[in-house]
């Protein structure tokens, strides 16, 4: 059994990984003690292969259209401790420490913080850090 991401081979996963047109793959991050769902984003190839040659989680950012290393403007990273990818090949779970509180850049300890009752939504998420003061907005 490979005990570090150093020991894997990434040419091993990324053959198996099926891009989207864009040329991304969801990935989900999850907290490796509490079993709690973090995040969704995506990566491409390159950020692929970076988080599994750092060991930090790295994602492309559709939105800016650039890398996004996790924690690097909030301080709140995330290390990968194992990798899953589904049967499809077309979604990747990492298993994460999440150092800092929050992985949401809402402030929130996950990104699903809201929960969909009846014909509203009810914030469940632990508020940790405003997102103000971080990002500077």
């Amino acid at each position: 059994m490979l005990t570090t991401l150093r020991e894997m081979n990434p040419t091993v996963l990324i053959e198996q990984i099926k891009y989207n047109a864009d040329g991304l793959v969801t990935a989900i991050a999850q907290d490796h003690e509490t079993k709690e769902i973090l995040m969704l984003a995506y990566m491409n190839e390159h950020t692929v292969r970076q988080t599994l040659e750092t060991g930090i989680m790295t994602y492309w950012s559709r939105s800016r259209q650039k890398v996004w290393v996790k924690g690097e403007s909030s301080g709140n990273t995330q290390i990968v401790k194992s990798i899953y990818i589904d049967c499809d090949g077309d979604a990747l779970l990492f298993l994460v420490d999440q150092i800092g509180d929050a992985a949401c850049h809402t402030g929130k300890v996950s990104c699903f913080y809201r929960k969909f009752e009846g014909d509203d939504f009810t914030e469940v998420g632990r508020q940790v850090f405003d997102p103000n003061k971080v990002y500077g907005k």
